[in-house]
């Protein structure tokens, strides 16, 4: 398991996105900007996106857990975060 100093990863439990579904994540690190993370065509190929703060209400978001997040995710967090 990958822990990374200041990343928190979100789930929108209320939204299904068109997309993907509910397997949609947003993380932010520290003070950072917002990504929106979407298994497109539900292969584990996870793909990133910048979202602008503005575009959606920060209050409905949940925080989720690590272990919770699928495994392919979690290699693709650590390797768009990397220290």
């Amino acid at each position: 398991m990958v822990v990374m100093n200041g990343l928190r990863v979100y789930v929108n439990p209320a939204v299904a996105d068109a997309r993907c579904g509910l397997g949609v994540f947003y993380s932010r690190r520290a003070d950072g900007p917002y990504y929106r993370w979407c298994d497109e065509q539900g292969l584990g190929q996870w793909r990133c996106s910048r979202v602008p703060a503005s575009h959606w209400t920060l209050k409905a978001l949940c925080v989720a857990s690590w272990t919770a997040m699928p495994a392919a995710l979690q290699v693709r967090l650590g390797e768009h975060y990397l220290e």
